[in-house]
């Protein structure tokens, strides 16, 4: 005896398939991801080398990462924020963000269902058996869904290797605007060097020059010989030349400065100051902990999210091996005129499902999985080599801090009594009691020692600036969105390899 299905089962059946669908696209292949291991000196209490530096208190830069900030001077505040606006690299690395979001977007709306028209309406002639010949319209339109349905979890690991490659454009970007600041601090910074060597350079030539005029003057007066006078005229013409040589290193400064705001050299000037002002001073630099500096640097940042990508597309070349099922459904209408359209026995639909998969390709599946998990090794690689760089880079500057702070005091002392020297003999010279030549010598180890003292202080400048920029300039990882997965957590146990090869 047949039974006619009861109408709530058959209204029960396709609820029941798609929660069976729901269930299954719970499952996801490939393994869930555990960032690497950092070295283990990233868990030490603090850096090598933060014995020879006093950190700044409190230990915080600006919130917003405004860390230019710190040296007090308006003029450089003001060409930071013009490179911010205009800076050409920038403008790459935000459009890449924008690209790596949208392929992330891309990526989510593929496991959403679609939903999609037609419409079409055509008119043709056809000559039947008996020789008549019939002109007719056709007329179709309708609407189609479909969906397919993600058992293993390929789309969405897809949707997961998408946002995390758009969290480590997202870092590029906050690599680049920090790269980008501190060379045009690091530039700012030693051009007002420049302007101070210029300044020393000046008050010698015009000490060299009065020394010429008293010695042509001794030699009328036959007290010196005509060597002393073409010493003295030597001693003069080598400082100018070297006075040019500044003169080329400030422009150059000011060449780079500009093409940093996004300007040709042409148009930009950058006024010295006067004579005398003094060099913006060294800041007390605030130092993380070694272990931050894996949230603060953006570009350690980066590269773990590289390693997160990697780690998902290993799911997605894994997901390969199964087949994949699509969703369709269609309603619309077809007939010979458009006012038929709405009439019942024009009207058509259909439902249905397909199953489409691999059956035999020669083990391709087998070396896009094995080459998914390249990548994750060479990624996480990349990301300790990252880390490495990055502690380098702070102990280097560290110990740069503190050795040329000892080598500037020293510096200081020779410049002294350099100057006490070259005044004494000067003295000498004139009442008759010392030759020229010991003036010169004296002469020369005053401007060579006052010279080398601004060149520390512009090294000391220099390594301050490479100190915040190795430190992460103020930036945190939490800047790059708040839907970072919870697995994302390091985990002591974990190591890439053991991550990558393993299988949810």
């Amino acid at each position: 005896m047949n039974r006619r299905p009861h109408p709530g089962r058959r209204r029960a059946a396709p609820a029941l398939a798609l929660a069976l669908a729901l269930a299954l696209g719970a499952c996801s292949s490939g393994p869930d991801y555990v960032r690497p291991q950092p070295p283990a000196g990233a868990a030490a209490p603090a850096f090598k080398e933060s014995a020879l530096w006093k950190p700044a208190e409190p230990a915080v830069i600006d919130a917003d990462g405004r860390w230019w900030k710190l040296y007090g001077d308006a003029e450089l505040d003001a060409l930071v924020e013009q490179a911010d606006r205009s800076n050409q690299n920038l403008r790459v690395a935000e459009a890449q963000l924008r690209q790596a979001r949208a392929v992330a977007a891309g990526a989510r709306a593929a496991g959403l269902p679609s939903l999609g028209y037609s419409l079409a309406e055509s008119r043709q002639r056809a000559v039947g058996s008996n020789g008549i010949s019939v002109l007719g319209d056709s007329h179709n339109g309708g609407v189609q869904a479909g969906w397919e349905a993600d058992f293993w979890g390929r789309i969405r690991r897809t949707a997961e290797a998408a946002g995390a490659s758009a969290q480590a454009s997202a870092a590029d970007l906050a690599a680049a605007r920090l790269a980008l600041q501190a060379a045009l601090v690091n530039d700012y910074l030693q051009l007002r060097i420049a302007d101070r060597q210029i300044d020393l350079y000046r008050r010698t030539l015009e000490g060299y020059r009065k020394a010429l005029a008293l010695t042509r003057s001794q030699f009328k007066a036959g007290v010196v010989t005509r060597s002393d006078v073409a010493l003295a005229e030597a001693t003069l013409s080598a400082a100018q030349a070297q006075a040019v040589d500044l003169d080329l290193t400030r422009r150059q400064l000011e060449h780079a400065i500009a093409v940093l705001q996004g300007k040709t050299p042409a148009e930009f000037a950058l006024a010295a100051r006067p004579p005398g002002s003094e060099l913006p001073a060294p800041p007390q630099i605030p130092l993380a902990l070694p272990s931050q500096l894996l949230e603060r640097r953006p570009d350690i940042a980066a590269a773990e999210r590289r390693v997160a990508a990697a780690n998902a597309n290993i799911g997605v070349a894994q997901a390969a091996y199964y087949p994949r099922v699509t969703l369709a459904a269609s309603y619309g209408d077809a007939g010979p005129h458009l006012g038929d359209w709405l009439a019942a026995p024009f009207r058509v639909w259909a439902l249905g499902a397909t199953l489409a998969g691999s059956i035999f390709d020669g083990g391709q599946r087998d070396a896009q999985v094995e080459q998914a998990r390249a990548a994750f090794d060479a990624a996480a690689a990349a990301y300790r080599q990252t880390v490495l760089g990055g502690f380098q880079e702070v102990e280097d500057n560290l110990a740069a801090l503190g050795e040329l702070a000892r080598e500037r005091a020293e510096q200081d002392r020779a410049v002294r009594a350099s100057r006490d020297s070259a005044r004494v003999l000067l003295a000498q010279y004139r009442a008759g009691t010392a030759n020229y030549l010991a003036v010169v010598v004296a002469q020369n180890l005053m401007l060579v020692n006052e010279r080398s003292a601004l060149a520390i202080r512009g090294r000391e400048l220099a390594a301050g600036v490479a100190l915040v920029k190795a430190i992460g300039g103020g930036w945190d990882a939490s800047a790059l969105n708040d839907d970072k997965p919870a697995a994302a957590q390091a985990d002591p146990a974990a190591t890439p390899g053991a991550a990558a090869k393993s299988d949810s």
